[in-house]
């Protein structure tokens, strides 16, 4: 078992609550206790992070970009040194299988350094005067104070999202992980100073909803990026607004489609539907509305049924290096996605696989294929955020777009087919802030991720994740002033 930190990391220091309140983690492998000293940050707490940052935002914004940027680049090189740590975490936390954990902490250590080639090149903009006379420029300027607030499900990679472009631009950080995974993240203090981050700089805190409530609504915040529920998004926005108006990005998650057509490459389909289970189905682009053309359904649904049923006896104890689906992050993530299902038994809904608890013991939900549910259907409209696909099939292109946009969501999709134009012209009209085309849409590092609709706004990642954590300045000199007489 790795070496657990559980204490609250302010102005360079762990510290404990100072409140006194813990949070008890559960393995969600078989609900033993791995700890029940986690710190719950209070509102003092909150407000000794933020004077913090407060204090050492002068200094680091003024910081020369290059030192900036080879701070960052050792915090990698330390996310690195210590994935193996950091992976065992986060599988004793939330059940992510180690492989997975693994690489959930590498890519965002190439984060880091994306964003620390970009510390000190932030450029302005400059225009001649023209009738008016003035000379005009723009210059962009960090924020000050910001906040993130993680789901559970990427730790690693959404406070990457959220801090690497924050420090690139010269901002300081109050970093709120989930009360469901605080684990990996709570470890960040010993390497945020090693790494070299003036005290005050990065803080790290723990807690649930109320304490990210004291974070949307604090006063001396400039912005803060939530990832996680529409509930919860709503009231982060909620909070910014009767607080300090500070700057707010969401990304909310979704209900994500899939369109194979009848001349998509079949095996290459099958493959990246089966994907959807990495992370047992709990990744918020991850498609889990698949329409499938009629004309290749048989033989699509009857490989994907094939793969989830080999998936499910590859789910086991996250701990293991051979492990390559674990269970759901906690109980309560358990019960919400069995909630679904038992309403589709009621329903009527046809299960071609899965559909129950897998073991009589932890979070684990079978891989489980309902094919053709209804529209209206909680289980087809409802983020579930686990195991479970649905299949649809439809006739016509004009069709699949309908049934696709048919949502409250718009994070991301898929389209499989040997046509590109088909697809170039599909992409243009789905509803989506992402379309991966023959691939499940993977993050990158240039490109932004975000969503339309209920899926949220703002960016993260990409030039355009830079750019949400500067402020535009405008500057205008008036060039006809005539020279002072000596």
């Amino acid at each position: 078992m790795a070496d657990i930190q559980t204490s609250l990391f302010i102005n360079g220091q762990y510290v404990p609550s100072s409140s006194g309140k813990t949070l008890t983690i559960y393995n969600p492998t078989d609900n033993s206790i791995v700890t029940d000293k986690v710190q719950v940050a209070s509102e003092a707490d909150v407000d000794s992070a933020v004077a913090a940052a407060k204090a050492a935002f002068p200094a680091w914004r003024d910081m020369a970009g290059a030192k900036r940027a080879a701070i960052m680049i050792k915090f990698a090189d330390l996310l690195e040194q210590n994935v193996d740590r950091l992976a065992s975490l986060e599988s004793q936390a939330m059940g992510q299988p180690f492989s997975i954990a693994r690489m959930f902490v590498l890519g965002p250590a190439a984060m880091w350094r994306y964003y620390a080639g970009n510390a000190g090149k932030v450029a302005g903009e400059s225009f001649p005067p023209d009738e008016d006379g003035m000379y005009k420029l723009v210059q962009y300027e960090p924020l000050g104070v910001c906040a993130g607030i993680c789901a559970w499900n990427a730790s690693h990679q959404l406070a990457a999202w959220k801090m690497a472009p924050a420090m690139a631009t010269g901002n300081t950080f109050i970093l709120k992980s989930s009360e469901k995974s605080p684990l990996g993240l709570a470890a960040y203090g010993d390497l945020i100073n090693e790494a070299g981050f003036p005290p005050g700089v990065i803080n790290v805190i723990t807690g649930a909803g109320p304490v990210g409530a004291m974070l949307a609504s604090h006063m001396q915040i400039a912005k803060i990026a939530f990832t996680g529920s529409a509930v919860a998004g709503r009231a982060v926005m909620g909070a910014a607004a009767k607080s300090n108006l500070k700057h707010v990005s969401l990304e909310l998650g979704g209900k994500s489609p899939a369109l194979v057509f009848d001349d998509a490459d079949l095996d290459n389909a099958v493959a990246h539907a089966n994907s959807f289970l990495l992370n047992s189905g709990q990744i918020c682009v991850a498609a889990s509305r698949v329409l499938v053309q009629e004309e290749i359904a048989g033989k699509f649904i009857e490989a994907v049924k094939a793969g989830f049923e080999t998936a499910n006896e590859q789910m086991g104890d996250p701990s293991l290096r051979t492990t390559r689906f674990g269970p759901l992050a906690d109980m309560k993530q358990f019960d919400s996605v069995m909630s679904f299902l038992d309403r589709g038994k009621v329903e009527g809904v046809k299960y071609l696989t899965g559909g129950s608890r897998k073991g009589d013991k932890g979070a684990f939900v079978q891989p489980t294929v309902i094919l053709n549910p209804d529209l209206e259907s909680k289980l087809y409209t409802d983020e579930i955020f686990g195991p479970v696909m649905s299949i649809k099939t439809f006739k016509t292109e004009d069709e699949a777009i309908q049934i696709a946009n048919n949502t409250t969501y718009g994070l991301g999709s898929i389209i499989f087919t040997s046509d590109i134009v088909r697809a170039l012209r599909i992409a243009g009209k789905l509803e989506v802030g992402t379309v991966g085309i023959n691939s499940t849409f993977n993050p990158s590092l240039q490109t932004p991720f975000g969503g339309w609709k209920q899926s949220g706004f703002g960016r993260e990642g990409g030039p355009e994740g830079l750019k949400a954590y500067l402020q535009p300045k405008t500057i205008h000199i008036n060039m006809n002033v005539p020279a002072k007489k000596e």
